[in-house]
């Protein structure tokens, strides 16, 4: 049998018709196929109400006001790494109001917040930014040519502790670069190898590594610039560009 909500405006109105003509409330319902309890309730609204649909309900009542959800959205803007149960605690404590993790969760998603994976960097000073400025300002009209006599050497970098990632901050769709979306990175001191690799406009070479230590001003040349680059850079000629990355 099917069930109230299933029906469609126009069979309830053919239900409707059939019991206007004097049909039994057992004969329509075996005719249209329903229960006979969803005859009679739609007979009894239409009789009270003149109407066949239901009546819109006054929905569950909201768990928290909004100074509550404003509370929980300010709250994790001051400690974005708090997750959902140690902010529905705190709001237990300033309040008194007991409301389930699903619900701060909601609240957060209603403020625009949303638990994302942070991004890892190195944090830069004032004079990192600035140079990083001057930089782009100055090359900003090189074109194709410029950029084919350029070569830039990358590394990263291992680290003995174990980072699986599970550290989560509230950030906003629309701030997606911002101080705090990001972790500190590791320190030299943490790591137990390099990576190294070389980019050009052309394509970019083989991974070398770089086993054991510290990456030194002496193991750099020997390793990377005497094998690597200096063979690039005569290909190229005078006009061959190197950046420093300080590595």
């Amino acid at each position: 049998m099917s069930q109230q909500r299933d029906l469609p405006e126009s069979m309830i109105w053919r239900v409707i018709g059939r019991l206007e003509s004097g049909q039994t409330k057992r004969s329509v319902a075996d005719a249209v196929g329903v229960a006979r309890s969803v005859v009679a309730r739609l007979w009894n609204r239409f009789q009270e109400t003149g109407n066949v649909r239901r009546r819109p309900g006054a929905g569950r009542p909201r768990a928290t006001t909004s100074t509550d959800d404003r509370y929980i959205q300010l709250t994790a803007r001051r400690n974005r790494t708090e997750n959902s149960a140690q902010l529905q605690r705190q709001l237990l404590l300033a309040t008194g109001r007991r409301v389930s993790s699903q619900t701060v969760r909601n609240r957060l998603h209603e403020g625009g917040l949303y638990a994302r994976r942070p991004m890892v960097c190195i944090p830069l000073t004032p004079r990192h930014r600035a140079a990083r400025r001057r930089w782009a300002a100055e090359h900003r009209d090189w074109e194709q040519h410029d950029w084919s006599q350029v070569l830039f050497t990358d590394e990263s970098r291992f680290s003995l502790e174990c980072d699986t990632r599970r550290v989560l901050v509230w950030r906003d769709r629309a701030l997606e670069i911002t101080p705090h979306s990001f972790m500190k990175g590791h320190n030299t001191e943490e790591l137990v190898g390099w990576y190294g690799g070389r980019i050009s406009i052309g394509g970019r070479t083989d991974l070398h590594i770089i086993r054991s230590g510290s990456l030194t001003g002496r193991r750099y040349a020997d390793e990377i610039l005497r094998p690597h680059v200096i063979p690039y850079a005569g290909a190229i000629g005078d006009s061959f560009v190197f950046p420093d990355d300080n590595a």
